[in-house]
């Protein structure tokens, strides 16, 4: 499968063999995607705690 990333900065935007995928915003340990629509943040370790939208709309 393919699968590219192309990186600006903090943004990343994603492609695969269909062409533009996602995007992604990136800032310091904290991130958040637009296909997932959930925000993330990496902790110490192997650790990350994520929350997603359906989720957090319950």
């Amino acid at each position: 499968m393919f699968r590219k990333r192309k990186k600006f900065g903090p943004l990343i935007l994603n492609f695969t063999e269909n062409g533009f995928s996602s995007w992604s915003i990136k800032i310091g340990r904290w991130s958040w995607n637009s296909k997932a629509r959930a925000h993330r943040v990496d902790l110490p370790g192997p650790f990350s705690w994520k929350q997603d939208k359906s989720r957090s709309a319950n």
